[in-house]
């Protein structure tokens, strides 16, 4: 490949970006509210140290969409059914963080296979086949928009109600539950819930760049700030600046949405924790 046809992949569509900005609109807007609540939920992925879970349901989704689309089911209701499947194994059998990782390496290679078996057997277009592992972003239709946004606003309502129990679960779960916090059915309740963030994100962005989104923004803000309100806003500022720049970067040319995005995320990431040793070595040497 020549520096011309690079220039083509990075630059070639920049003379039509009004008109393609416009036919993408759904996915700005979609890779916006990703951002949010990836950003947001994440937070909690982190504190309980549960990225590694993550990467366990979006297996388990996957495996239910590539089931529903051999079946000729909707992708979107086979992907929160095995997320959600995947989220309640994970809640139920693993309280300690031991077992947790246990059923998590037990789960992702079953999910992974039971997912190639049934992409293997669909005999359908292969961009269908493709979209379940990178997305399908910048194609996303309008009904498609609307389950996003209704999910997502369930999520983070029902994030908000159980916000300060998890939080203090996540942060010293023995003083919780020795103040009578319901430390069961707080953490079950967080793993649907990212079990839902989790099918929906896997549908949109497929189901290798769901960390991209859902630990990557949380682990950079929480690499500048502490603070029970800043982390959450950072998380979710950096969760969308990624999402929505990868987006609006890769329309300039032809390229797929995905590098952009993932290389966004880990250079915010990469920044931050520049930041941090820097804040750091000026501490210590204060």
């Amino acid at each position: 490949m020549n520096w011309d046809q690079i220039g083509q992949a990075l630059f070639g569509g920049a003379s039509r970006y009004g008109e393609i900005l416009e036919l993408v609109q759904n996915s700005v807007w979609a890779g916006a509210v990703l951002g949010i609540v990836g950003g947001l939920i994440g937070v909690f992925v982190m504190q309980r140290d549960m990225a590694f879970a993550v990467h366990g349901i979006s297996e388990l989704s996957f495996a239910g969409a590539a089931a529903a689309l051999l079946f000729g089911i909707d992708v979107v209701t086979g992907s929160i059914i095995g997320s959600l499947i995947a989220a309640g194994l994970i809640g139920w059998l693993g309280a300690r963080a031991r077992d947790r990782n246990s059923i998590i390496g037990v789960l992702m290679p079953f999910g992974l296979g039971l997912g190639i078996l049934c992409i293997s057997l669909y005999n359908g277009r292969s961009a269908n086949r493709f979209s379940l592992l990178t997305g399908q972003i910048v194609s996303v239709q309008s009904d498609q928009l609307t389950i996003l946004i209704v999910l997502s606003a369930l999520v983070l309502v029902a994030l908000l109600l159980i916000w300060r129990p998890l939080t203090f679960d996540s942060l010293d779960p023995q003083s919780a539950a020795a103040r009578g916090v319901p430390t069961t059915a707080v953490s079950f309740a967080f793993m649907l819930l990212l079990g839902i963030v989790v099918a929906v994100a896997v549908h949109i962005i497929g189901a290798l760049l769901v960390l991209s989104l859902l630990v990557t923004p949380a682990a950079a803000a929480m690499r500048v700030s502490t603070g029970p309100l800043a982390v959450p806003l950072l998380a979710a500022g950096f969760g969308v600046t990624a999402a929505v720049g990868g987006i609006l970067l890769a329309i300039a040319g032809t390229l797929p949405v995905s590098p952009y995005i993932t290389t966004l995320s880990f250079l915010i990431y990469l920044v931050c924790r520049v930041i941090d040793g820097v804040k750091r070595r000026g501490t210590v040497e204060a």
